[in-house]
């Protein structure tokens, strides 16, 4: 097909247009020249293309691509090709006439001098950690006998059609809604005996596997276009590895971690796939319905057309909790959480005053001692205010945010009788209360702030009824700003000065050591977990260790450990928190060095 003179140019500024919009985003250098590399400026993951679509049409011309980049969330994508003339070819073939953009508008394309750093996405076909794939683990002669177990034409109560493909169970169900078993109810079937085999060449090949005889097996049928949804399986129900064999055709498995990490593994016909320790516990995996997959081929992509596949995934059943470090993919962690939270909600006063407010009596004097520089960010607020506002300073500590602003009126009050002695030695006007229950009037502040107060109240009602008390004494238009930590301390690749505080921290990742668990929770009224100083959280109910100099007990060669209770928030969770409070509206919500901020207006 070829273009007229007319639709040329009509083709040529709508392409000038979006080079613009693309230019802001990014440092992307185009060109009016032919190069190997070429953007498709109106097509990408958010207006739905598909890798393999465009793989297959540009295959079509007889040209290969090296290179496709899909930026995450854009409407635009890359193509690098092995030489200028493939590029060319394809340019000519497709731009302005390929219908593969959104509601079937054709593609503008355009040359660049070079596609963008890719980061962490030159990881597409990396393994994760602990994956083992063990190609031609069984031959066709196996393989017939394996497929010819399977009698797809007895129906049972347990098995049969599901959404995405056909399924069956020996040993035990598997439970899709939870991905567990019921051990009351072992299945008649058995798992073949055609499978023995596989058992002794697994031990052979991999004798310090935790098991190599499973108790429950799965097999799933695949027609071309099914798949099955991201899913972890569940981490107390079975043992570690899982096991998966693939037979009668290829497919890429997707897996992902919470860190947002996305990773393409091939799996050959005929392949077994061992996922063991962090690839079991920490990422989920799943199969794209789609009928093709996109694959190298040496240093080229190809797509290939996917058949009919039977995979066989073995399991061992587990007795016991889970005590892995990945917590949110973890069962037991989940359900240990819930009912911590439900403890530390029955306690909640009681935890506050053991864990909060008879510590920071002992420890006022050392902990004024820490507290000493202004947050920029909290100085900027203050700084804010016009001459002559009323300022309330809520938890206010040791006052170091009272005489920030000389313009201000500024009224503190604390729980803690060493904090507020501190204060009032400092000149402040102070007075000792409770957060929960504000002795001012309401609607007679125009401004407050809260800083790493609200993580010490043990449950969402309390966390709530502060930020009302807050809203009820600002005046109509008054402003609040609230700091609490966050479980998140290494927010956009950016290790907070908490984290930087502990050396070890400090060093490349590679050298960093890796925990190997979440800590055991102790014992006690709430059994809450203990956090280890200058690390990442692993919970958002935890005890945090404040070592108090041996001088203040006069002790000489011990320290005294005090526990505090912190609430640390996820991201999101404070301003969640703001906008259920009627009568406030949240106007901005920040990370700021290890803490989640929110100011929020009263209307």
């Amino acid at each position: 097909m070829v273009l007229s003179k007319n639709a040329e140019k009509k083709i040529h500024k709508k392409i000038k247009r979006c080079q613009l919009l693309i230019s802001r985003e990014i440092d992307l250098k185009f060109s009016d020249l032919p190069t190997e590399c070429v953007v498709i400026c109106n097509a990408g993951l958010s207006t739905g293309l598909q890798q393999e679509v465009l793989l297959d049409e540009i295959l079509r011309h007889g040209t290969t691509v090296e290179d496709i980049v899909f930026p995450a969330g854009k409407s635009y994508c890359y193509l690098r090709f092995g030489s200028v003339q493939e590029s060319k070819t394809t340019y000519e073939a497709m731009n302005g006439i390929s219908a593969l953009g959104q509601d079937g508008c054709v593609l503008l394309m355009a040359y660049c001098l070079a596609l963008p750093e890719r980061g962490c996405e030159s990881e597409e076909y990396a393994l994760p950690p602990g994956l083992v794939l063990i190609t031609d683990f069984v031959d066709e002669s196996l393989e017939g006998k394996l497929l010819g177990a399977i009698d797809w034409d007895q129906e049972e109560e347990t098995n049969g059609s599901m959404k995405h493909r056909s399924v069956k169970h020996f040993g035990f169900e598997f439970l899709y809604g939870t991905n567990n078993v019921d051990r009351s109810k072992p299945l008649e079937r058995r798992i073949p005996s055609v499978c023995d085999e596989l058992w002794v060449k697994l031990k052979a090949l991999h004798p310090e596997l935790g098991w190599h005889v499973p108790e429950q097996m799965t097999v799933n049928r695949y027609e071309p276009g099914q798949g099955i949804p991201p899913h972890v399986d569940t981490h107390s129900a079975f043992k570690d590895p899982i096991i998966s064999l693939s037979l009668g055709s290829d497919i890429v498995m997707d897996f992902r971690n919470t860190e947002g990490r996305h990773l393409n593994v091939d799996l050959p016909r005929r392949s077994l796939l061992v996922m063991t320790g962090e690839s079991r516990l920490g990422w989920t995996h799943g199969i794209t319905p789609r009928k093709m997959d996109t694959v190298r081929l040496n240093s080229s992509l190809s797509i290939r057309k996917r058949e009919l596949r039977v995979s066989f995934t073995f399991r061992k059943l587990n007795d016991g909790p889970c005590r892995c470090q990945f917590s949110s993919l973890c069962d037991t962690y989940q359900q240990e959480s819930k009912e911590r939270a439900d403890r530390i909600k029955e306690n909640a006063a009681q935890l506050e005053l053991e864990n909060v407010h008879k510590v920071y009596n002992e420890i006022a004097k050392h902990f004024s001692e820490t507290r000493h520089s202004p947050w920029p960010r909290i100085a900027n607020f203050l700084e804010s205010l016009n001459p002559g506002s009323v300022l309330v300073d809520v938890g206010c500590g040791n006052g170091k945010y009272l005489g920030l602003n000389p313009h201000v009126i500024g009224l503190g009050c604390d729980r803690s009788d060493g904090l507020l002695k501190v204060c009032t030695e400092r000149g402040f006007n102070v007075v000792q209360c409770d957060c929960l229950a504000l002795p001012f009037k309401s609607n007679c502040a125009d401004a407050c702030i809260c800083i790493a107060v609200i993580h010490h109240l043990a449950s969402l009602e309390r966390r709530m009824q502060a930020i009302q008390e807050m809203c009820r004494i600002l005046r109509p238009g008054g402003r609040a700003l609230i700091y609490v930590w966050a479980k998140n301390q290494e927010a956009n690749a950016k290790k907070s000065s908490y984290l930087r505080q502990n050396k070890q921290n400090n060093k490349p990742t590679s050298q960093q050591n890796r925990p190997e668990k979440i800590p055991e929770p102790i014992e006690g009224d709430t059994t809450l977990p203990v956090h280890t100083n200058r690390t990442q959280f692993r919970h958002q109910d935890v005890l945090v260790p404040w070592k108090l100099r041996d001088v203040e007990r006069q002790e000489k060669e011990t320290k005294v450990t005090f526990l505090r209770y912190y609430h640390v928030f996820e991201e999101g969770e404070l301003a969640e928190l703001c906008g259920k409070i009627v009568g406030i509206s949240v106007e901005d919500s920040y990370y700021d060095q290890g803490n989640w901020c929110v100011i929020f207006r009263k209307e």
